[in-house]
């Protein structure tokens, strides 16, 4: 492949009617040979990401009566019998253990919507269940702060019921009209 001449009648130094340097070979990719393109794929070949040389062939012919029999194969020590070992980093990790408390803290703060003798309990027992979840690493934190608003919440409203009726009370005998004293 040759390059056009320059336009006008100035030259350029850099061009020539030769190539400065061969064609590149298109087999090689950085000196390197370019792999081949990879041939029709067996369907049937062993995958390379097999879950363990254990385990059985899943296309091996099944034994309707096998539950009758003794299991064909030795079981991986370690292991149940009839399933595959466990892989570090597979499936969902297990869940913290909820703390108890707080568990019981939320119900008494849900209680306290019937019973307001309860929301208090509740409050306080969600406080108690934040530094226990802060120290154990244990699940439930959300419950425990649910707890601690509903409490302090059912709490408050509870303080100004009584309040209420304080009140009421104290009016009540202040502007006694006791008409039996005539």
């Amino acid at each position: 492949m040759t390059n056009p001449p320059p336009p006008g009648n100035w030259s350029d130094p850099t061009w020539s009617a030769q190539p400065s340097s061969p064609a590149p070979d298109p087999t090689l990719v950085a000196g390197q040979p370019v792999p081949t393109q990879a041939g029709p794929v067996d369907p049937y070949a062993p995958s390379p990401y097999a879950t363990s040389p254990y385990a059985p062939d899943p296309y091996a012919p099944v034994d309707p009566y096998a539950g009758a029999k003794q299991p064909a194969t030795q079981p991986i020590p370690g292991y149940a019998p009839g399933y595959p070992p466990q892989y570090p980093g597979y499936g969902y990790p297990q869940p913290p253990k909820t703390n108890g408390m707080a568990i019981a803290a939320f119900v008494l703060a849900l209680i306290g919507f019937t019973s307001c003798i309860t929301a208090p309990i509740g409050a306080i027992l969600g406080h108690v269940a934040q530094k226990q979840i802060r120290l154990s690493g244990e699940g439930g934190a959300g419950m425990a702060k649910a707890a601690i608003i509903v409490g302090w919440i059912l709490t408050g409203f509870l303080v100004l019921v009584i309040l209420f009726y304080v009140a009421a009370i104290v009016y009540a005998i202040v502007t006694n009209n006791d008409s039996s004293s005539y």
